[in-house]
């Protein structure tokens, strides 16, 4: 499970099949609203308020994007108050879970060859959209308003060659050094056939 802070009251979770198998859990249970669902989104909350310093307060919203075989990220909005006091997470929390699809792909590449024999993988499907972004010695792709058929499609392409990132969008955005701007996997198809 990785955590990261997306603004004062919001947070990113991504899980892994391994941890949600770990904890004798499924993505079954989490649309059923189970019990042990509510133990680990219990758990979750009291590591983020360890890990970040701060007590959670207040009523969350939820969201649930799947990534296919690679786990879950979820959203975790803790609602604004009317103070101008740094929102802070402690004591009840109620939960409303929406579950939405997610139109975007973000996954990690080790060098970008990968990302280049996977282009002509992509371009199959026709897929040619895409940017991408250098960050750490590492390549990242994003692939993005797919309907929900090419993301099942990409995701098991793009799982061949990388992994699911668990950075934002926003995070590349803000740091990142772009390498190519939209059409990526055309132009990548362009300069190395």
């Amino acid at each position: 499970m990785r955590l990261e802070r997306l603004t004062v009251n919001k947070i990113k979770i991504f899980l892994t099949s391994d941890d949600l198998f770990e904890r004798g859990l499924s993505k079954e249970d989490i649309w059923k609203d189970s019990i042990k669902w509510h133990q680990l989104f219990h758990d979750m909350l009291e590591e983020a308020s360890e890990e970040f310093d701060v007590e959670i307060q207040g009523s969350v919203a939820v969201e649930i994007f799947s990534l296919q075989a690679q786990g879950m990220i979820l959203i975790i909005t803790v609602d604004e108050t009317d103070s101008d006091e740094e929102v802070l997470f402690d004591g009840f929390v109620e939960m409303q879970v929406r579950l939405e699809g997610c139109e975007n792909l973000l996954y990690e590449f080790v060098c970008f060859e990968d990302i280049i024999g996977l282009s002509k993988r992509l371009a199959v499907l026709n897929i040619m959209c895409g940017s991408v972004y250098c960050l750490h010695g590492h390549y990242y792709l994003l692939l993005e308003n797919l309907d929900s058929e090419m993301i099942e499609k990409a995701a098991a392409l793009l799982s061949e060659y990388g992994t699911a990132s668990i950075l934002s969008q926003h995070v590349l955005l803000e740091y990142a050094k772009r390498v190519i701007e939209d059409n990526a996997v055309e132009t990548i198809l362009h300069y190395f056939k």
